[in-house]
Order: structure tokens, then C-alpha cells, then sequence
């Protein structure tokens, strides 16, 4: 059973293995996504019900666009109307949602889409859902250094403040705290360009099931393990 006084603060998740279920089952990878989707949703709900203050999820990488045309556009379309439809339960539920990652690429559809959604969820005072869409973690670096380059060229910083501190505020994550612990399922062990910055001091559990069959309690043993980890941050 988890020990409600001693939750993770944030919860990153990779859902992967959604291609690999529907394939299992003789279905197009279409079919995977939309279920993974509801999964989504379902943990979500779940982590905010237990006290979660902040979950970061990984839905399409930079390099997710290498996949075959037809994937990208099936997968842009059900980002597209979940986007639209989950905003108001989302709302109904008190959930805060927000999608980081590079807009460049995306569809003014796409984009028109997310900032309506992140602003009907932006008073809400549950969970901070984080959406990482269209995300690389060395692009979120990329861009962080650019705009403090940007900065110390236009005098508002000096390269002697530039610090962990000042690098985090320049982040998609900014104003939240790391991650204190990552999942990843289908048993794959990687990162995957995910959140670099953020994960250095975050407990990995790797879960073997496939991202739909992804359930509360699967969320509940990792939560178990991470609570039995003892947290060092790099001290003896």
C-alpha cells in the first residue's frame, strides 16, 4: 500500500508500447494510440484523486516525425480532437493542462487547439498535466541557451548568474519541480530525449507491459517502489 505522506511531487511518464499492443491484437497502430489514450486519462484522473500535484507525460517526440506519413497524420488527428474533447472534462475535473514542447511544425489547427485548452484549464487548482508534444529534450536545451544568450547579449543577465536555477526557469517545466520519479513501460530501458535536464536526480521504474494495459494499480507498485528508494541527490 503507498504512503500518502511520502508521494512523489511529479510523475514522468514514457507510454510506450502502444504500437506493439495494437500489433498483438491485429490492429492498426491507430487503434494502439486511442487506447493508450484512454489510459492516459484514466492514470491521470487516478494520480490527481491520490494527491499527484504534477504529471508529464510523453506523447510525440521530434523524432516521432520520422514515422511513415500516414502514423504522423493519424497520430496529429487524434492529438488534434482529444485535445479538443478532453478540455472540458479536464476542466470538469479540476486538472490543469498544459503541452510543452516546440510548436514549429504543428498545425495552426493544432496550435489553435492547444491554447484553447491550456487556457479553460489554467485556473484550475488540481493536477498540472503536462503533455509533451512534438518534445526533444536536447531541443529544450537548445532553446534555453539560445534565449539566455539572448539575454546576457541584451544586458539583463551577466554570464556570471548563469546557474541550475536560471537554466530550469528557462525550461517548459519552468515553476515546477523535477520529476522525482519516471516510468517507462514495454520494458524498454532509455530516456529517449526525455526530459535530460530534469530527470538527473529521478528514480526510474521500468514496467513491462505495453502503455493500454497500463492500469491504477501498475501506477500504485510504482509509486511503492519509488517509496522504497532511498534518495541520496548525490550525497553519501
Amino acid at each position: 500500500m503507498i504512503d500518502k505522506g511520502n508521494l512523489p511531487k511529479h510523475i514522468a511518464i514514457i507510454m510506450d508500447g502502444n504500437r506493439r499492443w495494437a500489433k498483438k491484437l491485429g490492429k492498426p497502430s491507430s487503434f494502439g494510440h486511442k487506447e493508450g489514450a484512454k489510459t492516459v486519462e484514466k492514470i491521470v484522473r487516478y494520480a490527481n484523486k491520490i494527491g499527484i500535484e504534477h504529471i508529464t507525460v510523453y506523447a510525440f517526440s521530434t523524432e516521432n516525425w520520422r514515422r511513415t506519413e500516414d502514423e504522423v497524420k493519424a497520430l496529429m488527428m487524434l492529438f488534434q480532437s482529444y485535445l479538443d474533447d478532453y478540455a472540458k472534462r479536464a476542466d470538469t475535473e479540476n486538472i490543469k493542462v498544459k503541452i510543452i514542447g516546440n510548436r514549429k511544425g504543428l498545425s495552426k489547427r493544432m496550435v489553435s487547439s492547444i491554447e484553447k485548452c491550456m487556457e479553460r484549464t489554467k485556473n484550475n487548482t488540481g493536477i498540472v498535466f503536462n503533455i509533451a508534444l512534438n518534445y526533444g529534450g536536447r531541443d529544450e536545451l537548445l532553446q534555453a541557451i539560445k534565449n539566455i544568450a539572448t539575454e546576457v547579449e541584451d544586458g539583463k543577465i551577466k554570464i556570471d548568474e548563469i546557474n541550475d536555477q536560471l537554466i530550469s526557469e528557462h525550461l517548459y517545466t519552468k515553476g515546477q519541480p523535477d520529476p522525482d520519479l519516471l516510468i517507462r513501460t514495454s520494458g524498454e530501458i532509455r530516456l529517449s530525449n526525455f526530459l535530460p535536464w530534469q530527470l538527473v536526480y529521478s528514480e526510474f521504474v521500468f514496467v513491462e507491459k505495453n502503455w493500454p494495459d497500463f492500469t491504477e494499480e501498475d501506477l500504485d507498485l510504482a509509486i511503492e517502489e519509488y517509496q522504497k528508494r532511498n534518495r541520496k541527490f548525490g550525497a553519501k
